[in-house]
């Protein structure tokens, strides 16, 4: 059985934020005594924006870090990129109440762990020669050698 000590951690972490942001959609919800909807209040858009926009980039993270951990191992540089990534969504959750650096920066690192990750992903396909490439190679140049 291959354990995946990085992506199950950073994926529990995940579902734990989702909880948490959830909440805060809930939490705005009811203050605002909107329970369907966003009823154009602006605080609560802005809540369920932030809780959205975590959805819709969490699962290429995560397919990207089991992917790469599977192809590559673990390490302090994934574990790193996991950790980041969850950092960022945090300050991006906080940013969208107004902290508005927290907002950007959350953006920006979302965007760089994404990339960093597929780039990686990419690499580890087409940079790794594979044993069939290789064995293709040394037939080759056995019989360039005859």
């Amino acid at each position: 059985m291959t354990m995946l000590p990085i992506s199950l951690t950073i994926a529990a972490g995940a579902a734990l934020l989702n909880i948490w942001l959830a909440m805060r959609v809930g939490r705005m919800r009811t203050k605002e005594k909107i329970f369907v909807g966003d009823g154009g209040n602006e605080a609560v858009i802005r809540r369920m924006r932030a809780h959205s926009n975590y959805v819709e980039n969490t699962a290429f993270v995560l397919i990207l870090l089991i992917l790469v951990e599977l192809g590559l191992g673990s390490s302090i540089w994934l574990w790193a990129a996991g950790a980041l990534y969850l950092v960022g969504r945090v300050l991006h959750a906080i940013g969208m109440d107004g902290m508005m650096w927290g907002r950007m920066a959350g953006t920006i690192i979302t965007m760089l762990t994404q990339l960093g990750l597929a780039i990686t992903a990419l690499a580890a396909v087409y940079m790794t020669p594979t044993t069939i490439l290789a064995t293709e190679v040394a037939e080759t140049e056995t019989v360039a050698a005859d």
